[in-house]
């Protein structure tokens, strides 16, 4: 199934590989070479990115984020911090997305941008009906832009409330943006032999309401990667510690939001050991969007199939598509290696 108008590359970034390298020929192949590719050649944006996520909760957001926008490949107008469950052990506070954009902000800092992205935070709790949000208005007003062809993706870590707010007041911004989503249930069909879960996922249950709108109401085109494959983005602590060191004071900062939880859940009334590794689960937000392949843009080295896009129960469990259902893509493996070894190089580099 291809990809939908809302996702369709620059025209020029469609020539097959080939024809390209052709092209250029040898001479120019050669002029490529050396220290003009030593040096870096500059990277232009190929795509915009609003990222949405839970800053003030697990800190795998604040790697995604500093990922983000360590990536010259993605312009990011706009940065969200949105609100966790109510009373959540991370942030009991009733200030949650506040945090979280204070904590966004905290992560620009150190990694003295040239240009730091709008930086706003959304509703402090879940969806509230005919409640649009600063947040949700600047949602629009990016996906309404006539002034780029850059596609636009919405990357979301955490809760859909910002984006239900936002098509909710305006839907015309469906057909302008892709959600990639880190959230929702396994899809139990594609993961035959395995023993089928059936709790409700921790995202989507930070506010159902706002999942139903987007899955059972909208037209927007969603790449969900759901909870099995999230749970794959194990890396350990060991060789967080090591890989971050050159990271500085920025390495610093992520490695002590790790140890914070550590002893958070260590202590009562938990009692959880953490154990060696862990699960940066939002990194595929940067993976599907920043490090699509050269020619041919996709995220080509991650594995998806596509199909109707089911609806939400108000328990959080899948209901059966309808007939007409939009096609959705689901991930099934993300590229690890090239996500953490890019994430490493990239935070490395910002500290020099």
């Amino acid at each position: 199934m291809p990809p939908s108008p809302a996702i369709a590359p620059a025209p020029q970034l469609l020539l097959p590989r080939r024809h390209v390298l052709a092209g250029l020929g040898a001479g120019a192949l050669g002029s490529l070479g050396g220290p003009l590719l030593a040096a870096g050649r500059p990277i232009a944006p190929r795509q915009r990115v609003i990222i949405d996520n839970d800053f003030a909760g697990d800190p795998d957001g604040l790697f995604q984020l500093a990922h983000h926008l360590a990536s010259p490949s993605v312009e990011i107008p706009l940065i969200v911090g949105s609100h966790l469950h109510k009373g959540e052990f991370f942030d009991p506070s009733a200030r949650q997305a506040d945090h979280a954009a204070q904590k966004a902000a905290t992560i620009a800092g150190l990694m003295r941008l040239a240009r730091v992205p709008r930086i706003i935070a959304g509703a402090n709790a879940a969806m509230a009906a005919d409640a649009p949000t600063p947040a949700s208005a600047a949602i629009i007003a990016e996906a309404l832009r006539d002034d780029t062809q850059l596609p636009l993706f919405y990357a979301a870590g955490a809760s859909l409330t910002e984006l239900a707010t936002a098509w909710l007041a305006e839907p015309r911004i469906g057909r302008r943006l892709v959600l990639v989503w880190i959230g929702g249930p396994e899809h139990a069909d594609l993961l035959p032999g395995l023993p089928q879960r059936h709790d409700a996922e921790y995202n989507l249950t930070i506010d159902t309401a706002a999942a139903e709108v987007i899955f059972n109401r909208s037209d927007i085109e969603i790449w969900q990667v759901p909870r099995n494959v999230y749970r794959q983005m194990l890396v350990s602590r060991a060789e967080l510690a090591a890989a971050l060191a050159p990271a500085r004071a920025l390495g610093r900062y992520l490695l002590a939001a790790i140890e914070h939880v550590a002893a958070l859940t260590e202590a009562a009334p938990y009692h959880v050991n953490i154990g060696e590794t862990y699960i940066l689960g939002d990194s595929p937000l940067v993976t599907l969007t920043a490090l699509q392949s050269s020619f041919e843009p996709d995220s080509a080295s991650s594995l998806y199939t596509w199909r109707p896009t089911p609806r939400i129960g108000a328990d959080g469990a899948w209901q059966p598509a309808p007939t007409n259902a939009r096609p959705m893509r689901v991930y099934e493996h993300i590229d690890t290696r090239l996500t953490f070894a890019d994430m490493f190089a990239k935070l490395a580099a910002a500290a020099r």
